[in-house]
């Protein structure tokens, strides 16, 4: 161990590292600008006043812009939590635009676990001045031991790929997910669960965001972090003592004993601070002119709102990128999440100024560089809310998969009935390659389009199906502007209140066509939980702050809906036994596309298509599918062959158990002609479907 090491401290790691062999502790920090930096330590029982103060002497505890102490653990003694005062230049100067106070008490960015006092007071970091005693601080002696991993599976899917996307408090939190109330709405609560995910047939797991939040904030999504390395505190039921990150890995254990992959939603293109009227926890107060973007205004200089919530995260700036690495390794190495959704991507592409840089951005090369990053999942939702729309190949991480929005509109507004919409229902089916090219050039794969209908911004699939409106008022009062930008239809009844059992059988026919043509189209297919089993936020589009049974899944709707939620779960078993839907190509000459006859009818007044997808490249059986978004019964002509070695396996206008045929008893057909009805998909294999 170097002397001079011991004597100074060290600029890496940043964060707290417990020195074993000195018995000591290396505090390390970035801050270019900062002038004075000063360590804080905090006993349990005092969180106003520190126990222990080292003051950073710039020609002994600095190396570059970092900031770095080795504290013997006698001096550290019985302080248990740590934070940091900072003093800098003031906010004068545009090209230097400082939040420095020093008597703010600031959050380690890299506290691997983050602690609330009890006089917890957002409002005190929103207002200039002291707010010690009020503000979050990180722990000294985080649960740092390795967790125990052992032999962890690891699980890696491919065709077989069905992405859920769950919010860990939503998930159990409603009292009738049957979980002991000190673990509803926890990571514990989560992995009772885990059994229904494998008899559901998921795969892969997408949590909305874990990392640390602001409680203060009312965000009960998670977008707005506070710490981009510990979870989040009130998802833990600190059972048995178990810390929140115990909790979380014994959740990804869980995950993967059960052959499930865990995705996280992370979020790095802003913070829960905020605008100038936001709170200083951390960032703002250590280096605010480093960590986010600022644009000039008529008013001078201010934050730059490509988020949508008041702050956008400096992305192209190196430490904010080194940052946003270190978390990402942190995750996948100590923690064995196997990949993340990047919330707000195309941020990443944003530059310092500002603008949009397409060609080479720094941090989404930083990423494909990383050999600990090399085998995760990466998914972008490829725009922000400063008009960067990216989908498809403009967005340069050329090996990320993307939510594909194309595909829920083309896929929302066919099913609806609008005119004019099988021709993009083709593309889409096919896998987006006008979105997705496999030409020479970019050689993209179908999987890398993340096909969804529905996600947690936005309606559930049964109010797809139930409002034309949203409602989103405290009153549940429709609010809307007249213009349906969900492309919903409500099947003749607004609401779901005195539901005419007509209404109500359409519904669920729709919401199965949605469901039968997400899991048969080429591409990831992506659910969101409590469709399953049609849940309902009551007309809700946008429920981030509703912590309450707007959100939480009610599963006793599991058992009011026991036949859409079967007929899901067959639709999962279907599309997995059948490898030659979902391919890492596209289907190219083994799909065949005809209309009730032998070729398509892509008119504008069209609403009806067939295909047939040949399995024999892939070791399956062929599937021939007829879907019908008329208001009014038609009759398709088989056009694969002889009709006779065909059985029917999916008939969405059938009632309950014959709208999807269990393994083994798939339906002859009677003739070469199928009347397929009104507003309904029919699903046929020649062979067994497994």
């Amino acid at each position: 161990m170097s002397g001079w090491a011991s004597e100074e401290g060290t600029p890496l790691p940043l964060g707290v590292t417990r020195i074993e062999a000195e018995r000591a502790y290396n505090f390390a920090l970035y801050s270019k600008h900062a002038e004075r930096v000063t360590l804080l330590l905090y006993t349990e029982n005092d969180l106003s006043n520190p126990c222990f103060r080292y003051q950073f002497d710039h020609l002994k505890n600095k190396s570059g812009g970092i900031w770095h102490c080795r504290i013997s653990e006698a001096e550290v003694g019985r302080a248990r939590y740590y934070a940091y005062s900072i003093a800098g230049p003031g906010s004068d100067e545009k090209a230097a635009w400082h939040r420095f106070d020093p008597e703010k008490i600031l959050l380690d960015p890299y506290a691997r676990s983050v602690f609330f006092p009890a006089a917890f007071e957002r409002v005190a970091a929103c207002r200039p001045g002291s707010d010690a005693g009020k503000a979050p601080v990180g722990l000294i002696r985080p649960d740092s031991s390795a967790c125990g991993w052992g032999r962890d599976p690891r699980p890696h899917h491919e065709s077989d790929s069905i992405i859920y996307e769950l919010h860990v408090r939503g998930f159990t939190n409603h009292a009738s997910s049957g979980i002991d109330p000190a673990k509803r709405g926890t990571y514990a609560g989560l992995i009772e669960k885990v059994p229904y995910l494998k008899e559901l047939g998921i795969t892969v797991v997408e949590l909305m965001p874990v990392f640390q939040f602001d409680p203060g904030e009312g965000d009960y999504w998670g977008y707005s972090p506070l710490n981009v390395f510990s979870p989040h505190q009130a998802y833990a039921s600190n059972e048995s003592g178990k810390t929140p990150r115990e909790e979380f890995c014994a959740l990804v254990k869980a995950l993967h004993e059960a052959g499930i992959e865990v995705v996280l939603d992370v979020v790095y293109n802003h913070t829960c601070e905020g605008n100038h009227e936001g709170p200083v926890y951390s960032y703002k107060g250590i280096d605010n002119s480093i960590y986010y973007l600022m644009t000039d205004g008529p008013e001078g200089p201010h934050y730059a709102n490509a988020s949508g919530t008041g702050n956008t995260l400096n992305c192209a700036e190196p430490n904010v990128r080194k940052l946003v690495l270190d978390s990402l390794r942190y995750w996948v190495n100590a923690m064995h999440v196997d990949g993340f959704r990047f919330d707000l991507a195309s941020i990443f592409t944003r530059q310092e100024d500002g603008t949009i840089n397409l060609d080479d951005p720094p941090i989404i090369a930083d990423i494909a560089a990383d050999p600990d990053l090399a085998g995760v999942r990466l998914i972008a939702e490829p725009w922000d809310a400063g008009g960067a729309y990216q989908l498809g190949r403009r967005f340069p991480g050329v090996r990320w998969s993307q939510w594909n929005a194309q595909f829920r509109d083309d896929l929302r507004r066919f099913v609806r009935g609008d005119a004019g919409m099988v021709p993009a229902l083709m593309t889409r089916l096919y896998g987006s390659d006008d979105i997705f090219p496999d030409d020479r050039e970019h050689a993209y794969h179908a999987y890398q389009s993340i096909n969804f209908i529905t996600a947690h911004d936005g309606f559930t699939l049964y109010d797809l199906l139930s409002f034309d409106h949203k409602r989103n008022d405290a009153n549940g009062e429709n609010n809307a502007d007249g213009v349906n930008e969900n492309f919903s239809w409500n099947c003749g009844h607004e609401g779901d209140e005195a539901v005419p059992p007509d209404v109500m059988a359409l519904r669920k026919q729709q919401a199965k066509n949605l469901c039968c043509l997400l899991l048969l189209a080429n591409g990831t297919p992506m659910l969101l939980a409590g469709d399953e089993f049609l849940h309902t936020q009551r007309g809700n589009n946008n429920a981030h702050a509703q912590d309450n049974e707007i959100s939480w899944l009610d599963w006793s709707r599991r058992d009011a809906h026991a036949d859409v939620f079967r007929f899901i779960k067959r639709m999962i078993a279907f599309r997995k036994a059948h490898p030659s839907l979902g391919r890492s190509r596209f289907w190219r000459g083994d799909v065949h596309w005809h209309g009730v006859g032998p070729d398509p009818d892509t008119s504008p007044e069209s609403r009806s298509l067939a295909f047939c997808v040949l399995g024999a490249s892939h070791g399956d059986v062929d599937v021939y599918a007829m879907i019908n978004a008329f208001w009014e019964d038609l009759t398709f002509t088989l056009q694969e062959g002889d009709w006779q070695q065909w059985k029917r396996v999916i008939d969405t206008a059938e009632p309950s158990p014959e709208d999807i045929c269990d393994a083994g008893r798939e339906k002859p057909l009677s003739s070469q002609e199928y009347k397929v009805r009104a507003r309904s998909v029919v699903v046929l294999v020649r062979g067994s479907s497994a």
